[in-house]
């Protein structure tokens, strides 16, 4: 079993994208041949109590869609691919990953199996707990506490409940523990794969969270540009923005960099 998500020592301070100093940077990435891509909660759409009533703000959807026509667009979430398309609401991008980076995949069947494995303990062990969710995505599982009124204990109950699993790996996150199938694509493999589909030079990535940070470790000096939402310091993203909200700063950014009307 390998986990994830635990703060493992300092690293340094992010740099803060929007500074004039920035500005030549996001001019070269956005006039080079740049695959946009973006994680959805927590970045194109903001946090909820509750995951099912997660949507982007209607300011958010134009600037995506917007964005999506001068560049090409990828969306890299979390969530089963089926919901995070519908959540998109008409916006149309070149492709939507989901699962983490693992929907679609070869090895859709083994990925399934192994999680029609793992959902019966959870839910045996879990069932009885105020505020916990096990949420099946089909190729992984995320349990969500954001509702539970003793988190910590909530906490501890799912990592005992996940640990006593075979072979499975955990990513930890904002009030949830994603069960991973080890060995499955994971955000980083399928940024490098949409990447190579599309013929893409350079990379904007924007993510939120643990599982983003497969991405941001990456080793792409000069040709990735990894862009956390929020501060952190273990994190490996080179820059961050301060909150969720400035994701349509962003995208408006990079609107009128190629000059398109926000």
């Amino acid at each position: 079993m390998s986990e994830r998500g635990a703060c493992s020592g300092e690293g340094e301070a992010l740099t803060y994208l929007f500074t004039r100093a920035n500005r030549d940077l996001l001019d070269m990435f956005a006039w080079s041949n740049v695959l946009l891509a973006l994680d959805y909660d927590g970045t194109l759409a903001p946090l909820v109590n509750t995951p099912v009533r997660a949507t982007m703000r209607v300011s958010t959807r134009r600037l995506l869609r917007r964005a999506s026509k001068l560049y090409p667009c990828v969306v890299i979430s979390g969530r089963a691919r089926g919901d995070a398309v519908g959540r998109l609401q008409g916006v149309e991008v070149c492709r939507v990953v989901g699962n983490h980076g693992a929907e679609p995949s070869r090895v859709a069947k083994t990925l399934r199996r192994r999680v029609q494995q793992w959902l019966p303990v959870l839910k045996a062990r879990l069932s009885r707990l105020q505020g916990v969710i096990v949420e099946d995505k089909g190729f992984s599982v995320t349990v969500h506490y954001r509702q539970a009124r003793q988190r910590t204990a909530a906490r501890r109950a799912i990592l005992t409940a996940a640990r006593s699993l075979n072979d499975v790996r955990l990513v930890g996150g904002k009030l949830v523990v994603n069960l991973l199938v080890p060995g499955a694509p994971h955000k980083g493999l399928a940024l490098e794969r949409e990447r190579a589909h599309f013929g893409c030079d350079t990379v904007i990535y924007v993510g939120d969270d643990e599982t983003d940070e497969d991405v941001f470790q990456l080793d792409r000096p000069g040709r990735l540009l990894s862009i956390r939402v929020g501060q952190k310091r273990t994190s490996a993203a080179s820059y961050y923005i301060r909150n969720q909200e400035e994701i349509d700063r962003l995208l408006g950014t990079l609107v009128a960099l190629r000059g398109g009307r926000q």
